[in-house]
C-alpha cells in the first residue's frame, strides 16, 4: 500500500514538474518572439529607436531591476530546503510585496513615457515597447497573486513551482532591462 501511494505521488510530481517546463518554455518563446520583434524593429529604425530610447528613464528600470531581482531572493528564500513553514510564508509574501512594487514603479515609468507614444517616428518603439514590458508586468502581478496563494498554503511542490517560474519572469526582464533600456 505505501509502495502504491509512494508511486502515486511520484507520478504527479513528475507530471507537476513537466506541466512547469511546458510553461517555461512557452513563455521563453513568446517573450523571445516579442523582444526578437523589438531587435528586428530597431534595425529597420534604428534613429528613431535611438531618439525614442532617451524618452525612457534608464535610473527607474534600474531601480525597477533591483526590486525584482531582490524579490528572486526571497523566492530563492523560500525554495531553500531547510526554511521553515514561517520562513517560507514570509518569503513568499515579501516576494509578492516586492512584485508589486516593481508593477507600481513600472506604472509610474509608463506616466512619464506615454505622452510621447503618439509622436508618429517613436510609434514602432514605443508600440513594441508598452506591449513588451506590458506582457511582462502581466506576468510579475499574476504569479505575484500565485505567491501570495502558495504563501496561504505552502505545500512543497507548489513552492518550487511558483519560485521557478518567479525566477523565469526575473531572467525575462534582465534580458529585457539592457535591450530595451541600454543598447
Amino acid at each position: 500500500m505505501e509502495n502504491a501511494i509512494a508511486a502515486g505521488a511520484a507520478g504527479e510530481e513528475e507530471a507537476d514538474t513537466f506541466i512547469l517546463w511546458v510553461l517555461i518554455w512557452s513563455e521563453l518563446a513568446a517573450f523571445g518572439i516579442l523582444i526578437g520583434a523589438f531587435l528586428v524593429a530597431s534595425m529597420i529604425a534604428p534613429e528613431d529607436f535611438a531618439i525614442a530610447r532617451l524618452h525612457l528613464k534608464p535610473g527607474i528600470a534600474a531601480l525597477n531591476t533591483l526590486v525584482l531581482l531582490t524579490s528572486g531572493w526571497q523566492a530563492a528564500i523560500a525554495a531553500g530546503q531547510h526554511a521553515s513553514t514561517a520562513r517560507r510564508r514570509r518569503a513568499l509574501v515579501l516576494a509578492a510585496l516586492l512584485g508589486f512594487a516593481f508593477v507600481a514603479i513600472k506604472i509610474y515609468e509608463y506616466s512619464t513615457e506615454i505622452r510621447f507614444a503618439g509622436e508618429a517616428a517613436f510609434h514602432s518603439f514605443f508600440e513594441l515597447y508598452f506591449i513588451l514590458t506590458g506582457f511582462h508586468l502581466v506576468h510579475v502581478g499574476f504569479v505575484g497573486l500565485l505567491l501570495l496563494v502558495v504563501a496561504w498554503r505552502p505545500r512543497p511542490v507548489n513552492i518550487v513551482l511558483v519560485t521557478t517560474l518567479w525566477h523565469v519572469i526575473d531572467l525575462v526582464w534582465i534580458v529585457m532591462f539592457p535591450i530595451l533600456y541600454l543598447v
